[in-house]
């Protein structure tokens, strides 16, 4: 096991690898950007270390200035978090190069997965079913139109090394094509670099299901379950739950299974989430997420496993401990991610936290780095917490999550909590009918 490991992320989730760490006995190391100086998880770590200005370019996807804090403060391994560097495969390599061990799979499962055509073209091999679509990237308009007529429209356009939605449009003839397809490689250009985008069969009203997985890098793997990300505002998840509303037991065995059996024909080493569109009975795999998830949770809940120690301890060089016949399932979880943002316009709202008051009792988790005094900065994402709340039934979770959220208070800055104590009320929430376009819908309906 690890004597001293790094976080190098911010916020909630940096805040979260730090307690898995203390549970272990591992001391921990903050790094953090001049604008994060009073931030919780800086102030618990055992040693800190300021790695640059505020821009996250400058601080947190600093990569020399991270290999030097693990080198001056002796962390032999880095704990990504999510976001930043945690599937950045350059970042694994260098770390691997300077004798630190990162706390992920390998450079190489980053790589391939983190490439959407290439992920696709590895999941089918691995016999997971894949979205109908082009086999490579698509260049120009004529092989477009060409592979949209073969599949059938509507199709969306992605970008290859894409995600949060950006550099995604949806065609739905040969005219919508022309427009799309510019946009989405330009979108994708400015984004990420690379304009390459490829197409997929576009659902018209699909599920976003993902399973968790956790590998040991051994040839062992086993799946956690899903959760159902289906509620969705331009492509961001702000609810997700567990077990899916529209899955039973034996489809959850079945995805399940190929989806582990592939994890450990791949050696994948730590926890991933394989995420699919499912219509009709029919899962089709869009992306695997080679890292930690916001959700995780969820599963954490309905398991009672914690997934940042089950990490810590296969990048340790231990065997996975569980064999699939030892994970259980009770109950039902939901997560709802709480940003700093109006709740109808969605503009974000940085500023001073004058008060916070975290919902308790039986069932009730609140993963946050909040506290009172704390200066919400403008520079990142808008993310400040999240409620996870557990029950026996799906009833009782929705039940106990409507008394959690009437008791969350946070003062001095504008929340999305009053958009879930609408979205409560919402009888396709409540009986669970909803699809990734629901919340689109519902928002716009409401505007």
């Amino acid at each position: 096991m690890f004597d001293k490991i790094l976080i190098a992320n911010r916020g909630e989730i940096a805040l979260r690898v730090l307690r898995a760490c203390r549970e272990l006995g591992i001391q921990t190391v903050a790094v953090h950007s001049t604008a994060d100086a009073d931030a919780m998880h800086v102030r618990l770590a055992d040693e800190s270390v300021c790695i640059g200005p505020p821009p996250a370019r400058d601080s947190y996807l600093n990569i020399p200035a991270i290999v030097s804090a693990c080198e001056i403060t002796g962390a032999e391994a880095v704990h990504p978090g999510y976001g930043f560097l945690s599937e950045n495969a350059k970042f694994a390599e260098i770390l691997t190069e300077h004798g630190i061990k990162f706390i992920g799979p390998s450079a190489e499962n980053i790589r391939t997965m983190g490439d959407k055509i290439e992920a696709k073209r590895t999941a089918k091999a691995l016999g997971i079913p894949v979205v109908p679509g082009s086999d490579g990237g698509v260049s120009n308009v004529d092989e477009g139109k060409r592979i949209a007529r073969e599949i059938g429209y509507p199709v969306i356009i992605k970008a290859t090394a894409g995600g949060g939605g950006r550099g995604m449009k949806v065609a739905r003839n040969d005219a919508e094509m022309e427009n799309a397809l510019s946009t989405a490689q330009t979108e994708a250009k400015a984004a990420f670099g690379n304009e390459e985008v490829y197409i997929e069969k576009y659902l018209v009203l699909p599920r976003h299901i993902e399973i968790q997985v956790l590998g040991d890098g051994q040839g062992n793997a086993v799946h956690l379950g899903e959760r159902d990300c289906s509620l969705q505002r331009r492509h961001q998840k702000i609810w997700e739950e567990a077990h899916s509303p529209a899955l039973n037991s034996a489809q959850r065995d079945q995805i399940g299974a190929r989806v582990a059996k592939a994890m450990a024909d791949l050696s994948y080493e730590g926890v991933g989430t394989i995420e699919f569109l499912y219509e009709n009975g029919e899962f089709y795999f869009i992306e695997m997420n080679t890292r930690l998830q916001v959700e995780h949770p969820v599963t954490e809940m309905i398991t009672g496993l914690d997934l940042v120690q089950e990490q810590i301890r296969v990048a340790s060089g231990a065997k996975l401990q569980y064999a699939q016949s030892d994970i259980t399932f009770a109950g039902h979880a939901i997560e709802c991610r709480i940003n700093a943002e109006n709740a109808k316009t969605f503009v974000p709202s940085p500023g001073r936290v004058d008060a916070v008051h975290f919902p308790g009792g039986l069932g009730v988790r609140v993963d946050s780095a909040l506290y009172a005094g704390y200066r919400i900065p403008p520079y990142y994402d808008s993310l400040i917490g999240k409620l996870i709340v557990f029950g026996k039934t799906r009833t009782e979770c929705m039940m106990r999550l409507k008394r959690a959220m009437g008791e969350f208070v946070i003062e001095g800055v504008e929340t999305t909590i009053p958009l879930f104590q609408r979205l409560l009320t919402e009888p396709d929430i409540i009986d669970g009918h909803y699809d990734i376009h629901w919340l689109e819908n519902y928002l716009a309906r409401d505007a």
